[in-house]
């Protein structure tokens, strides 16, 4: 497959162009070869595609660790590019060298692969949960970045962080990693999913009549407002709830005839 093409698709798939001015991320194709020429549509056009490599972020391991693999493109989370690429110097400028001395494309999916409801992170942590009736939540400007569903049956924060305890991130040896603040009802039944930094949205989860919400890590004030919003909070770790938009995205590709492999490297955070 041609890089030009496998963009195409990811896009499509991802409505990349729809969290254009929302996202602080450059999403999309953040480094890799043009055509023959700088005219739209071009990019990529004669680089083909025979392995992509899936991680949550592009650092130097990840890149290495592709480069390993053989992977003609790296498909992440979070990328290089946040606003803008000011000087192309430091830890930026070993990254972008690592990926051009290895021919390696970057791939960059943030926002739209938060709020994806059939690819994104928040949908594969409900998925794990067991939330049904699912909807889009955790609005941004015109597009929403999370979840909000119904438990089967009414679940106790402790079940609900036993499921969370399990996730790729945790750190080895802590029985209990998910940190709670257990303020909502003994029996949690509308559960609310942002995943990564989400405590923002606490206040649209009691709106929207959730007893508890899904998020990576928090916010010092976090505590006091779910506290008096008698709601429970679920830190789980940034990275650990946002594995599997990327592992979405390596099925995906697997579907459409091309070698994959997924790097793992857990932050603990």
């Amino acid at each position: 497959m041609k890089l030009s093409e496998y963009i195409d698709r990811l896009d499509d798939r991802l409505d990349t162009a729809a969290y254009a001015d929302v996202d602080a991320s450059a999403n999309g194709l953040q480094v890799g070869p043009g055509g023959e020429t700088a005219e739209a549509g071009s990019v990529g056009d004669d680089f083909e595609v025979d392995r992509v490599a899936f991680a949550v972020d592009a650092a130097t391991a990840t890149i290495e660790a592709a480069a390993d693999a053989g992977a003609d493109v790296l498909v992440v989370h979070h990328g290089l590019s946040w606003g803008g690429i000011e000087r192309v110097t430091g830890r930026v400028h070993d990254r972008i060298a690592a990926l051009v001395e290895h021919d390696i494309a970057l791939y960059v999916s943030h926002l739209p692969l938060d709020g994806n409801q059939e690819l994104g992170n928040a949908v594969g942590v409900a998925a794990e949960i067991g939330l049904d009736d699912r909807e889009p939540f955790g609005e941004i400007g015109p597009v929403t970045i999370g979840t909000i569903g119904e438990t089967p049956a009414p679940r106790s924060a402790d079940a609900i962080r036993e499921t969370l305890d399990g996730f790729e991130g945790q750190p080895d040896g802590d029985a209990s990693p998910t940190r709670v603040l257990d303020f909502g009802p003994n029996d949690i039944d509308r559960v609310a999913v942002v995943t990564g930094s989400g405590v923002d949205w606490l206040d649209e989860a009691v709106a929207a009549g959730a007893d508890a919400l899904i998020t990576g890590e928090g916010k010092q004030q976090a505590y006091h407002d779910a506290r008096e919003a008698r709601v429970t909070v679920f830190l789980a770790g940034h990275y650990a709830t946002e594995t599997f938009g990327v592992r979405a995205l390596q099925s995906l590709t697997a579907d459409w005839g091309v070698e994959t492999t997924y790097l793992s490297h857990p932050t603990g955070l």
